[in-house]
């Protein structure tokens, strides 16, 4: 194979969420190939992806250990600077410090103008946004990491309503997704769950009715002076909340499993 080859594979992976997968098929690239910028990078970048102290650790190592070989490669260096910038100045001192020193050799490398220039103006950006930027942007993030729950949820209750579905693409994420909720909501004993996820808006609203008269029933009866046991009606929300989070990390280990089997497929037929 060739390093292309296993840089498509890689992105194939890491775009599906298989950050390990992807880390895997970097570290056979780099055992057939040899020593190599581009899959350094890769390897960087998936174990940045994990978001953990550990795998940054390791990140670290992967574009140090590619710089020693490759010390312009804009591609390791900006890859790097892109760590170190997200590196906090407290915990991470040396990290962080390292950054200024990158954007020095960088600005030396990187004509104005270039497409890797562009790239470390961004980079230099994000750091230095305000307060009310960040706080902006993380609101928008926000509300579009909640839209793709709400999305799944709204594909899931029409799949509920039709029965079954076509079949689909193995690598359909959002056909597995959907395939995957209705398996784990399958099974009479989960009927009040689909009922739920079928009527999600209705559900929220009946039981926050539910939660506001059982606390004010159980203080008026004195039974208590304070109520919370109101809120035990959200349980059902709750668990069916749970049972499509569960279907989405199960959808993509399915999704990167079929990208396994057709790359290992691939490779026999090579």
């Amino acid at each position: 194979m060739t390093r292309d080859d296993y840089v498509d594979r890689c992105e194939e992976l890491f775009a599906a969420g298989g950050f390990t997968e992807a880390r895997k098929a970097v570290e056979s690239g780099l055992a057939e190939l040899g020593p190599d910028p581009v899959l350094y990078r890769w390897l960087g970048l998936t174990h940045a992806a994990e978001d953990e102290d550990d795998h940054d650790a390791e990140a670290e190592k992967a574009y140090e250990a590619g710089l020693a070989q490759w010390p312009d490669d804009l591609g390791l260096l900006v890859s790097y600077l892109d760590l170190c910038l997200r590196a906090d100045t407290w915990t991470y001192p040396g990290r962080a410090a390292r950054g200024e020193r990158l954007k020095k050799r960088i600005a030396v490398l990187a004509p104005a103008g270039s497409p890797e220039a562009a790239r470390v103006e961004d980079a230099l950006g994000w750091a230095g946004r305000g307060y009310w930027q960040d706080l902006r942007e993380r609101t928008a993030a926000a509300g579009a990491h909640r839209a793709a729950p709400t999305s799944h949820s709204t594909d899931v209750a029409e799949a509920l309503g039709q029965g079954a579905r076509a079949p689909a693409h193995p690598e359909d994420l959002r056909a597995a997704e959907v395939a995957a909720a209705l398996e784990l909501l399958a099974g009479p004993w989960r009927a009040p769950l689909r009922l739920v996820v079928r009527h999600r808006v209705a559900a929220y609203v009946t039981a926050l009715t539910l939660v506001l008269v059982t606390n004010k029933a159980l203080v008026l009866s004195g039974t208590v002076s304070y109520s919370v046991w109101g809120w035990i009606w959200f349980v059902p929300l709750l668990l069916a909340e749970s049972k499509l989070r569960q279907a989405r990390r199960l959808a993509r280990q399915r999704i990167v499993a079929a990208m396994e089997a057709r790359h290992a497929g691939a490779a026999a037929a090579g």
